[in-house]
Parts: C-alpha cells; sequence; structure tokens
C-alpha cells in the first residue's frame, strides 16, 4: 500500500532540496525523520513536514503500522516563480525569480509487493 503527502508552493528552490530528497529514498520513515530533524538545511524542515503528514495518512487512513514504513519515492518538481525587479545603475532594472516547490513524499509498507507475489502465484506461465 502506498500513501503520499504533498506541500505545494513552498518558498524554497527545488535545487536546494533535491540533494536532501535523493538521501531520504528508501529508508525507513524513522531514519529519514532523524536525519532531517539533524540537518541544517532549510528544506529540511519542509520534507520533514510533508513526510510526517505521509505517516499521519497511512496510520489513520490505512491502519498501518508507522513502524514498517518505508520511503518509496520523494521528489520535488518546480513551482510557479515569483517575477521581482531589482534597481540597477541609469535607471534600468534587473530581474529576479523567487522560486517555488512542490514536494512530494510516497511511503510503503511493503504490503503491495507481498499481495501481487501471491497473487501471481496461482497464475499459470506466460506462454513465450
Amino acid at each position: 500500500m502506498n500513501v503520499e503527502s504533498t506541500a505545494k508552493y513552498m518558498r524554497i528552490s527545488p535545487d536546494k532540496v533535491r540533494p536532501l530528497m535523493r538521501r531520504v529514498c528508501g529508508l525507513p520513515v524513522n531514519d529519514a525523520l532523524s536525519m532531517m530533524q539533524f540537518s541544517p538545511k532549510k528544506g529540511a524542515a519542509m520534507v520533514r513536514k510533508v513526510m510526517k503528514a505521509a505517516v499521519a495518512n497511512a496510520v489513520n487512513n490505512h491502519e498501518s503500522d508507522a513502524e514498517q514504513l518505508r520511503v518509496a519515492r520523494a521528489t520535488v518538481t518546480a513551482g510557479p516563480s515569483l517575477r521581482r525587479f531589482w534597481p540597477r545603475a541609469r535607471g534600468s532594472a534587473s530581474p529576479i525569480r523567487k522560486r517555488t516547490s512542490h514536494i512530494t513524499v510516497e511511503l510503503t509498507d511493503g504490503r503491495d509487493e507481498a499481495q501481487a507475489s501471491v497473487a501471481d502465484a496461482g497464475r499459470p506461465p506466460a506462454a513465450g
């Protein structure tokens, strides 16, 4: 069973969050949460918030055990950019793009894979 949680329009550049997302992918949730808790990066607090929301979704909506959950997929995509201008010399202006991110965390407890292997065991082999 896969459960996902998304936080949209987070005020941080996706380039700053992607390294954090790569580090937590495939880890047990407890390890990933503790890694984000002690990371000095600004994006770590945002990723931790989304992970805690996904754990709450899994526990409350799907009756999963929080100890069995793993991070199946963690992605960050670019959201819309706020466009501002900074005054420059001689009456000109330079553009500034304040980027936003959409952070998605998907958790799994491994039940789908076990059920799929049991279901496949009863099927006849495919003709080749």
